[in-house]
């Protein structure tokens, strides 16, 4: 079983202090009971402006009870598709929509009943390619999924697999009519949302969601049921810990209460200093982290609402950010090699033996050594896998409680829409005739230069901020292996906290908490050419373009916040452009 009780280690005693002063709040304001058990918006603020707005996002608390009832339908659907001769499917999504879907199929894999699924949600078109290329599009069953239906990534996706199919429908002979909808299904919201998404009523099936949750609360919708249904999930067993952990999580006394406990927590510690979230994942939960790291940097990086009400009394007042920053994937050291920021989460498996080797070894053991040293720590044990049911739950109620700490609203991405209208005006630009991702871009080439610009832009770096790399890149392991590198340098030599984000995926992420967080980021961009270009039907820019554009896009959006980033163009290979990039980094933080 999992663990209820919060297993923290903490040795100020100031954070002691103020974590007993926020337990005795919580209880003599109810806020479990009327957060989890009311679903009362007034728990995060008085303004009937910001509680109707809260009223209409609470549907995730619902969720498990909700689809109990459809998992049979979800069976139903999945036995179709293998007796339909699908072998494999792709799901087409960003940020909510594709986090838990690829979180299912890397820790419970393809069932014996089921059949693989992969998660398309990079733009870069070797990603593209890499994901559909060697699919036969008439055994592939094509996931569409957007809350909104107007996702630009998801309907690239879906124009360019739609060709496929039609080009193969049309050299195939199947023995019955057929159209390229009778391969794909639809994942979204109802009516408009519906409407938005191309073909819509052509599809093979569509699965409208419940409108009042965003997209990273939808784990436990069809946003993640659908999938898990077609890789052979436990349904079933999923939502009943589900719905363990949210009655588990209406309970008033801290103590008790997992949710709760851990909200307050973050909160807490995040408000005195400690927003440096960092996460130590045993490697069969290891894509839990991706998940997690979009539910709480796109929860917490706001406005706080008190800034807010200010500034609408006073317009020349500054906006004040506040935000948890989750850091993921980080490998472990010493304790010299942090400042006084973080908190360790420790996620552990019955039966693992440990994280991914690239974190580190004997982690445990260095842990207890951070512990000693003043950092918290929190130990969470999950018991199986399918208990990740509940620990959806844990993270979704304790992110949206230590939001009534930081007074912030949890439920809305204010940020995010600012880097697609700056998407879009790039795009236009490349569709009149505009410069490209190589104009724009410091070269790799140029050793001594980019190391000149690195030694430049690590001057700007703030007290306890935390540096950020973004790579507009497809993701491989390799390019993983080497940003850990750059991002180990980065920590080891600054002793500060790091965080890696492949694009556009970090747009509906991270890229909330960049933009609407505490002004501490430090950023650099990594963008690259497309040799191995795709079109994408029924538009005049490239999926090279439309990369490119999202990489410009969220660096115009970080410099009109008056965060510092640097564009760094890899090059044709993206790997050899790694390699350099860390050589002058690395002669940059000795010069520095």
């Amino acid at each position: 079983m999992t663990d209820i009780a919060l297993d923290l280690t903490i040795k100020d005693a100031k954070l002691e202090a103020a974590l007993a002063a926020a337990r005795d709040r919580a209880v003599k304001e109810a806020w479990a009971d009327r957060a989890i058990g009311r679903r009362d918006p007034s728990v995060w603020s008085g303004s009937d402006l910001v509680q109707r707005a809260i009223a209409t996002r609470l549907g995730w608390l619902e969720a498990p009870f909700h689809f109990a009832d459809e998992t049979g339908e979800l069976e139903a659907f999945a036995a179709a598709a293998r007796s339909n001769g699908f072998t494999t499917a792709v799901l087409g999504g960003m940020g909510g929509s594709s986090l838990a879907p690829a979180l299912l199929a890397d820790v419970f894999g393809t069932g014996e009943d089921g059949i693989p699924v992969r998660v398309l949600d990079s733009t870069d078109p070797a990603a593209v390619a890499a994901a559909l290329d060697d699919l036969d599009p008439l055994t592939t069953l094509f996931i569409i999924s957007s809350k909104s239906g107007t996702t630009a990534e998801s309907a690239s996706f879906q124009a360019y697999q739609w060709e496929r199919i039609d080009i193969a429908l049309g050299a195939a002979e199947i023995g019955r009519p057929a159209q390229p909808g009778d391969f794909m299904v639809a994942i979204t919201d109802p009516d408009k949302s519906l409407h938005s998404i191309a073909h819509h009523d052509q599809l093979r099936e569509v699965f409208l969601n419940l409108p009042d949750l965003g997209g990273r609360y939808s784990a436990l919708t069809y946003v993640g049921l659908v999938p898990g249904a077609l890789l052979g999930v436990d349904l079933d067993r999923l939502l009943e810990r589900a719905r363990a952990m949210i009655m588990a999580c209406g309970v008033s006394d801290p103590a008790r209460n997992p949710g709760l406990a851990l909200g307050i927590a973050m909160g807490v510690l995040a408000a005195n200093g400690r927003d440096k979230l960092t996460f130590v994942i045993d490697r069969e939960l290891a894509a839990f982290g991706p998940w997690v790291e979009q539910l709480i940097a796109e929860s917490t990086g706001k406005e706080t609402l008190a800034s807010i009400a200010a500034r609408e009394r006073n317009k020349d007042l500054a906006p004040i950010g506040v935000g948890v920053v989750p850091v993921d994937g980080e490998p472990l050291a010493a304790p010299a090699a942090y400042g006084n920021d973080r908190v360790f989460v420790r996620i552990t498996l019955d039966g693992s033996d440990g994280p991914d080797p690239s974190i580190g070894s004997n982690v445990d053991a260095r842990l207890a050594e951070l512990a000693a040293a003043g950092h918290p720590l929190i130990r969470i044990n999950v018991g199986s896998k399918i208990e990740l049911g509940g620990e959806f739950i844990r993270w979704e109620v304790a992110t949206a409680l230590a939001s009534i700490v930081l007074g912030i609203e949890p439920f809305d991405q204010p940020n995010v829409e600012e880097a697609k209208i700056n998407t879009r005006a790039v795009l236009a630009a490349f569709e009149s005739g505009g410069a490209g991702v190589a104009d724009a871009a410091l070269g790799v080439s140029g050793e001594a230069a980019l190391t000149a610009a690195l030694k430049t832009h690590l001057g700007k770096l703030v007290h306890n901020g935390y540096a950020s790399i973004q790579a507009y890149v497809a993701q491989t392991p390799a390019r993983d292996k080497a940003l850990a590198g750059i991002r180990t340098l980065l920590r080891d030599r600054t002793r500060r906290a790091t965080t890696v984000g492949y694009g556009p995926r970090l747009l509906h992420s991270t890229g909330q908490l960049h933009k609407g967080g505490a002004p501490i980021g430090w950023f650099l961009q990594l963008v690259a050419e497309h040799p191995e270009e795709r079109s994408i039907p029924g538009q005049d820019y490239t999926f090279g373009q439309l990369i490119d554009a999202q990489a410009i896009g969220d660096a115009r959006t970080i410099e009109s916040h008056h965060l510092p980033i640097l564009r760094v163009n890899l090059g044709g290979d993206p790997d050899a452009g790694l390699a350099a990039l860390e050589r002058a980094l690395t002669a940059a933080l000795k010069e520095a």
